[in-house]
């Protein structure tokens, strides 16, 4: 296992992507996790599924979640394993979701948790090197995840959006600001987020910004990638990291 005062040395001619490590534990870094871009193949068309996350990838996206959970394992697997090489090309980071066997076996920097799914503590405990996130919809879930010991958690939905609806009303912004004033890990906005909306779920206490249809939906992926990555900047400026 990597620690503070190790690096990994790659094979000749092997790339390899730096992972920051502190006591052996991968932890999210205050320079992370600032416009989270979650998978939607739905929105996409199937032909340029590829080309499209390679678009978000070279247009600035540092944090890329695969969450397609009705996909087939025979094809879930495959599409990660294109992904790590991708996002290891452009410096990214991979985060799996729920599927913590594909997380591990191809190498991700990450597994993300639905709110009933595997308990974060042990996930951590067994495999250190994985930044674990956790969505969450209330304030009760939210602490529980960092007392779980996860490295983040998404919070929504913010402001009304259909992949959301499931979970009810929106939260709003005062339900965000309580979520983050009491937590100690990022807190990531998620649902409805434009890139105008940005300033304002940060001024209420978000780290970050996690996006689906905000970037999938829009037809110039590169365009809204730095529309969101210029208003977090932008509103982020200045500011002291939320957590540390």
């Amino acid at each position: 296992m990597t620690t503070a005062s190790q690096t990994e040395t790659p094979a000749s001619g092997e790339e390899t992507m730096p992972v920051r490590i502190s006591k052996g534990i991968a932890q999210a870094q205050p320079d992370w996790l600032n416009v989270y871009l979650i998978s939607d193949r739905t929105l996409l068309s199937e032909d340029r599924l590829l080309e499209c996350f390679e678009t978000a990838l070279k247009a600035g996206v540092r944090d890329l979640q695969l969450r397609e959970k009705d996909l087939p394992l025979d094809k879930l697997f495959p599409l990660a394993m294109e992904l790590r090489s991708m996002t290891k090309r452009y410096g990214a980071r991979l985060y799996i979701n729920d599927r913590l066997d594909v997380a591990l076996m191809v190498d991700a920097d990450g597994v993300h948790l639905p709110e009933g799914g595997l308990p974060a503590e042990e996930v951590k405990a067994r495999y250190p090197h994985l930044l674990v996130g956790v969505s969450t919809h209330s304030l009760d879930g939210a602490q529980r995840a960092e007392q779980n010991g996860a490295d983040f958690v998404t919070f929504s939905p913010i402001y009304d959006t259909p992949s959301k609806r499931q979970y009810g009303a929106p939260q709003g912004l005062d339900k965000l600001r309580q979520v983050a004033e009491n937590l100690k890990i990022p807190v990531l906005a998620l649902g409805g987020i434009q890139h105008d909306r940005v300033s304002e779920v940060l001024d209420a206490g978000a780290h970050g910004v996690a996006l689906i249809s905000g970037i999938w939906k829009r037809p110039d992926i590169s365009e809204a990638v730095t529309e969101f990555t210029r208003a977090h900047e932008k509103s982020a400026h200045g500011r002291e990291p939320p957590f540390k």
